[in-house]
């Protein structure tokens, strides 16, 4: 039964509330080489907040519903991190005081924006060539130079160490511990890409491995290093918030010809020494985005293809949100038209039989291309979508929330468990929805004779709605 509040013996029938669909609308905000936020190194705190501001309210505009922030880049940290430095990227001089925490305010901005927020790591890459200052003596490659190894252009924390395995897990477990986050996501980097044939500078930590007895071949044992970090990653993160996302996106091509007639240049099996087939049919993350950075009328790496194969190797059937590059289309590229991204939006939907369909763009910044932002506006994204339960993690079904009315807002309680907030309105006796949000409270809209809440749990539960009708003036 739902509640209704305000007027004396005002009553109407129970609320038709429509379900709103459930889709997966992402987007990777990178921090790195200053991709998409902050404009560049070294901005004052007050303008990198405001970038940060404008850069959500954009994509919630957009009817966005998850943010994926990267906020380790190469061993630094674009948070507080009492672990490792602050990034070059955000403050131009490794290691100083960023005066304020981006984490945070994407996390309460986003949150009454209807916006989910992950936290995005790169486990093992300690730098990055786009850097122009210098390493502080709290960074890893100064601080624990045993392990960091230079590989091209690159400085990368070697897997094969157990202690690096195990500080890159505590960093990421300290995030889940302080902040209400919504999702830990880790990218493709794994053991490094091959970068001109040479090989990985890991023979010190394979030869301990072997004389401590290991008999895996080097291959087979970076494997293993990376699984028990991803396994491991998945069990910390659930042991210490059941509700927080675990998201895993990797290279799109699990190894050449698989499937059957698909060509790939690089073999992520063996050189990244990642093993993403297994992770999903393991069920290590709650969702899995391949890099999908193809197009569907591609031979060689067709996009349809591949979302197939993806699809039929999801046994556990965790959530299966695929990776778009989307910064392909634009002046810029003159690769890809808009077209393309809504045709990969379309075979996403199709294909999802039964479980509900999700998707995360690179980058933000492409979504300010004014004719791919009309077309997703007035095509796939032109409603609200709300994002997909994660159904195997127990929770409790929101309760109802309490409200009052007063004549000009309507306040309501939080509910346990709650991460945000339907508000529909009716208006001659139809019912619209007027947002999602964190915030417990609504200024009455113009026009409108009641007003009905629901909680959304942190899970994607949606609870029973609270009614509350207008108080007549007077």
């Amino acid at each position: 039964m739902i509640a209704l509040l305000a007027g004396a013996a005002m009553s109407f029938e129970s609320p038709d509330l429509p379900d709103l669909p459930r889709e997966f609308r992402g987007a990777w905000v990178a921090t790195v080489a200053n991709i998409d936020w902050p404009s560049r190194p070294g901005l004052g705190a007050d303008a990198q907040k405001s970038e940060l501001d404008a850069l959500l309210h954009e994509l919630a505009g957009l009817k966005f519903n998850a943010v994926v922030l990267q906020v380790r880049t190469s061993g630094d940290a674009l948070y507080r991190s009492g672990r490792e430095p602050s990034s070059w990227f955000l403050t131009g001089s490794q290691g100083d005081d960023i005066g304020w925490d981006p984490l945070a305010r994407a996390v309460q901005v986003g949150h009454r924006l209807g916006l989910e927020v992950h936290a995005w790591f790169n486990p093992f890459r300690a730098g990055h060539p786009s850097q122009k200052g210098g390493y502080c003596e709290d960074h890893m490659s100064v601080a624990r130079p045993d392990w960091v190894k230079r590989y091209g252009k690159y400085l990368w924390c070697d897997p094969g160490i157990p202690e690096v395995r195990t500080h890159a897990l505590a960093v990421m477990t300290d995030v889940v511990q302080r902040y209400d986050i919504d999702g830990v996501h880790i990218d493709d980097y794994f053991y490094p890409y091959p970068e001109g044939g040479a090989a990985f500078p890991d023979g010190a930590s394979y030869a301990a491995y072997v004389q401590g007895g290991g008999t895996l071949r080097k291959s087979d044992w970076r494997r293993e290093n990376v699984d028990g970090f991803v396994e491991t990653l998945y069990r910390s993160v659930k042991s210490v918030k059941p509700w927080v996302k675990v998201g895993i996106s990797p290279f799109g091509i699990y190894r050449p010809n698989v499937p059957v007639g698909i060509e790939a240049g690089v073999d992520q099996y063996e050189e990244l020494a990642a093993d993403a087939r297994k992770w999903l049919r393991e069920g290590w993350c709650d969702y899995m985005a391949p890099q999908l950075y193809w197009r569907t009328d591609s031979t060689k790496q067709n996009f349809g293809r591949l979302l197939s194969w993806w699809r039929s190797e999801n046994v556990k059937g965790r959530h299966l949100w695929p990776g778009l590059y989307t910064s392909l289309v634009g002046p810029e590229t003159k690769k890809w038209s808009p077209d393309e991204v809504v045709r990969q939006l379309g075979l996403i939907r199709k294909g999802a039989q039964g479980s509900d369909p999700g998707e995360i763009h690179f980058s933000a910044s492409s979504l300010k291309v004014s004719k791919l932002a009309e077309d997703l506006k007035k095509g796939p994204y032109a409603s609200t979508a709300a994002v997909p339960e994660t159904s195997w993690v127990k929770g409790q079904v929101p309760v109802r929330p309490r409200a009052s009315a007063e004549r000009h807002r309507v306040t309501w309680d939080v509910p346990e468990g709650t991460r945000f907030f339907e508000v529909w309105k009716r208006t001659d006796g139809a019912w619209t929805l007027v947002r999602i949000g964190s915030g417990p409270s609504e200024v009455w809209p113009a026009g409108c004779d009641a007003l009905a809440v629901r909680a959304v749990s942190r899970e994607g539960r949606t609870g029973p709605s609270t009614v509350v009708v207008r108080p007549k003036a007077g």
